[in-house]
């Protein structure tokens, strides 16, 4: 049996810089290189395309496996991969380390930028 190995991505994290003059809060951009991801495109379905329509308004594209002790924020962030920008879609969804096998815990959605 072949063992499962994701790919390198690059994730935006964005972190407070404090406020301007007009009280908003400013952001800070860095990114992190997060090795280990499993990438899965979604299937096209019309069911699962007008789900995921309805929801949120958005076309979901591909969803990512998150190695298991990852502690990033990976609701409303950027993330680069296959020479491209994706924006990630709702929430990720956690599960617990203990009760599964492999090397992945946590799953996020993502749609193409532009």
């Amino acid at each position: 049996m072949a063992h499962l190995k994701g790919i390198d991505v690059v994730l935006h994290i964005k972190t407070s810089a404090g406020k301007d003059d007009f009280n908003r809060e400013l952001f800070e951009e860095t990114t992190e290189t997060i090795s280990n991801v499993l990438i899965a495109p979604l299937s096209q379905t019309g069911e699962e395309i007008l789900s995921e329509m309805s929801l949120n308004g958005k076309k979901a594209r591909y969803q990512l496996a998150i190695p298991k002790g990852d502690n990033h924020t990976w609701e409303d962030a950027t993330v680069e991969f296959f020479g491209a920008t994706w924006k990630t879609v709702g929430f990720s969804t956690v599960g617990i380390d203990d009760l599964i096998p492999l090397d992945w815990n946590r799953k996020v959605v993502v749609e193409r930028c532009g």
